[in-house]
């Protein structure tokens, strides 16, 4: 029931009680939720109400409307910290999900300046470039564009990449990954990446670039991902 005495705003307390169904299981994964009609009868105030409560949701990653569909409760998103550097596979198999990959390029190559600048390559120099689609329970969560040194690394091989990489050096090369430098940033996603990921353009994603370094302070990759927004969430730990 809604308070209408209460100095907290109607949609608000509309948004909470749906989050709190959601939360509950009242609403599974996938389903569709009450239309606004259906909603603004059940609460007895105008659609422009409940559209402002769900819109609230969908921001907030909870819902999202498919056109011409319905709005549907999205899929938990997966909260990943930024203080550790860990692999793809091991962030997703720490949650009890099942972490599997989709390569779709693997090719060696000349770098760009700035990729040769990043990983402190010579003239001449080549490296592996990779792009794979990264999934959890076998659903798409991101994807990676990878460059690595190939003299770094001369004997890597597509399926070098099928798993994760990072148990590939140092379980497989013996090398010692140490620390890594990440940029992050928020954008709209491109139609060819939104077809690979299996969302519908106008979309928000997170888009991160990664420089990861051996033991030394040797650069050893860089790693351009594009991260869908609604189902990955990143926290940090921070003190004064």
């Amino acid at each position: 029931m809604l308070d209408k005495q209460s100095p907290i705003p109607i949609y608000i307390q509309i948004e909470e009680q749906l989050k709190q169904q959601i939360q509950q299981g009242d609403f599974s994964v996938g389903t569709s939720i009450p239309s606004e009609r259906e909603l603004s009868e059940r609460f007895a105030v105008s659609r422009m109400t409940v559209r402002q409560s769900i819109t609230n949701l969908v921001n907030d990653g909870l819902l999202y409307r498919e056109k011409g569909r319905g709005t549907f409760v999205a899929s938990p998103k997966v909260e990943q910290p930024l203080n550790g550097l860990t692999s793809f596979t091991e962030d997703m198999e720490s949650r009890g999900m099942v972490p599997s990959s989709k390569l779709i390029g693997f090719e060696i190559l000349e770098p760009e300046t700035d990729v040769a600048h990043e990983l402190q390559l010579d003239d001449g120099d080549q490296v592996y470039f990779v792009e794979r689609i990264r999934f959890a329970d076998d659903k798409p969560m991101a994807i990676e564009r990878t460059f690595l040194p190939v003299k770094r690394f001369p004997n890597l091989t597509e399926e070098s990449f099928q798993g994760s990489l990072y148990a590939v050096i140092e379980n497989k090369q013996q090398l010692k990954i140490s620390h890594a430098t990440q940029r992050m940033e928020a954008g709209l996603v491109k139609k060819d990446d939104a077809d690979l990921l299996q969302i519908q353009p106008p979309a928000a994603i997170l888009m991160i670039e990664r420089i990861s370094f051996l033991e030394g302070d040797l650069p050893f990759e860089v790693v351009r991902s594009t991260y869908r927004a609604d189902r990955y969430k990143f926290t940090t730990e921070i003190q004064r």
